[in-house]
């Protein structure tokens, strides 16, 4: 078992809103951040990653929609400032290689895409470039709503992985 980071042992420590309001940069779903919370303290980082897995599990559709809505389109960039804001852009670090024709391609798959599915294109898209993400995207065009759902509910888990682990490994 890994020893808990002071940066885990700090977040046990915050007050519930407080402790909240920094897991919504995590994942927007206010039922996982109220879960994740609840489920205090974690003492290391594969625990706090497991008891996300584990809620991730009992999400609803409605809260996994309600934290896509905190994703940009890929290729697209967060307006405001922040933690969210800063890793989003790392995230989409592959795509600063694009140039205007392959962005103008992933602009019209994430058209498509939610034309099809009614929500963002989500891809956890650390480590892979604008080609691997818009290849992804035209994959999953030909899934059926079910399991696209469970592809987006994977996304966002791993999404929340890296995230996780930003937040506590300090």
């Amino acid at each position: 078992m890994a020893t808990i980071t002071p940066a885990l042992a700090r977040w046990n420590a915050l007050p519930s809103a407080e402790a909240e309001r920094e897991l919504l940069t995590c994942c927007a779903s206010p039922t996982w951040a109220r879960a994740m919370v609840a489920g205090r303290p974690y003492p290391d980082l594969e625990a706090f990653r497991a008891a996300s897995d584990a809620v991730f599990e009992g999400l609803t559709w409605s809260d996994i929609v309600d934290a896509l809505s905190a994703h940009p389109r890929i290729g697209e960039r967060l307006a405001q400032a922040g933690r969210e804001a800063d890793w989003s852009r790392a995230e989409q670090a592959g795509m600063g290689d694009a140039d205007d024709a392959l962005r103008a391609e992933i602009a019209a798959a994430n058209q498509a895409y939610e034309q099809r599915f009614g929500h963002v294109f989500l891809i956890c898209a650390t480590g892979r470039s604008a080609e691997q993400m818009l290849a992804a995207a035209r994959q999953r065009l030909n899934n059926d709503l079910d399991t696209e759902r469970r592809v987006v509910r994977d996304e966002l888990r791993a999404i929340t992985r890296l995230r996780l682990a930003k937040l506590v490994d300090a």
